[in-house]
């Protein structure tokens, strides 16, 4: 029979407290940046559902840059004359008579009340259209305080870009490219028009020295 000496185990011992050490500390370090990583998600805004809005637990939002559709889920046969809903430039309260409110909360956004609207969809949901006063941007919530979304991930679909009027199109469109460029690292519409300018300023003007110029944003 082999024996052990205990100088021989106590080495092995010691032998393997660094290994465990270093596997401890980069199993911490993994946990602080997935930790790292979800705050920087969380502060830039969630990914928006395929409509750009967010499912949350007591309803669900989509949006086009015109107007915000929210559904509310509610008790199956719900008739129309048992909900509360109260639709103001910038406040929404919705609900069910004698109970407490669903959504109570000031508006991220103003809207154009006379362009709103409710309805009972099947007994079981209850439908908002929210018409936005501003229609050429990205609401990042319904009501301030719930979860934010990222709007740099929202994507208009392209048929309905033809509805807005000419001036909000081409804002739009101007936003989708600006966009597009910053995700690719390019420069902005309005970056490029400074860099255009700047080279004319050059060529008309050679001798000056525009190195310390700021340009308009």
């Amino acid at each position: 029979m082999a024996i052990i000496s205990e100088d021989i185990m106590q080495e092995d011992e010691a032998s393997t407290q660094p290994e465990q050490v270093a596997a401890a500390v980069t199993v911490k370090d993994n946990s602080t940046e997935v930790e790292k990583e979800k705050e920087e998600e969380e502060s830039k805004g969630r990914q928006p559902n395929s409509g750009n809005g967010l499912d949350l637990d007591n309803y669900s939002w989509t949006q086009q840059l015109p107007e915000v559709n929210i559904s509310v889920p509610v008790p199956e046969g719900t008739k129309g004359r048992s909900v509360v809903c109260e639709i103001k430039k910038d406040h929404l309260q919705v609900g069910l008579k004698g109970q407490p409110p669903i959504i109570d909360g000031k508006l991220h956004k103003p809207v154009k009340v006379e362009d709103c609207f409710w309805s009972i969809e099947d007994g079981r949901s209850l439908s908002i259209l929210l018409t936005k006063r501003n229609q050429s941007e990205w609401w990042k919530c319904v009501i301030k305080g719930d979860p934010d979304i990222d709007t740099q991930r929202a994507e208009p679909e392209s048929s309905k870009l033809s509805d807005l009027d000419p001036e909000t199109r081409q804002t739009v469109e101007k936003m989708m490219f600006d966009q597009r460029q910053k995700q690719m690292g390019l420069p902005t519409s309005e970056e490029m028009q400074n860099q255009d300018m700047l080279k004319k300023l050059k060529s008309q003007y050679p001798d000056m020295d525009f190195s310390g110029m700021k340009m308009p944003s």
